[in-house]
């Protein structure tokens, strides 16, 4: 039980080939996977880039005081 025998190596070796080698659909399917990835990585550094440095905008509604703050 604690040892791997032929029939396990062979299991793993056919379930790596068909994962990471040849033109099989799997192997497709990860290479597509890898181009979104990289595709989805540049989009988030090129919105970087357009936003600037932001000033720490906030979702929540202002108080009266920050109200009267920007009328100044």
């Amino acid at each position: 039980m604690g040892s791997m025998s032929i029939w396990h190596w062979a299991i793993v070796i056919v379930v790596v080939a068909l994962l990471f080698g040849g033109k099989g659909k799997i192997s497709n399917l990860m290479g597509d996977a890898a181009k979104g990835i990289k595709a989805f990585r540049e989009g988030l550094k090129d919105e970087d880039k357009k936003d600037g440095p932001s000033e720490g905008v906030s979702s929540l509604p202002r108080t009266e005081a920050e109200k009267e703050e920007l009328k100044r």
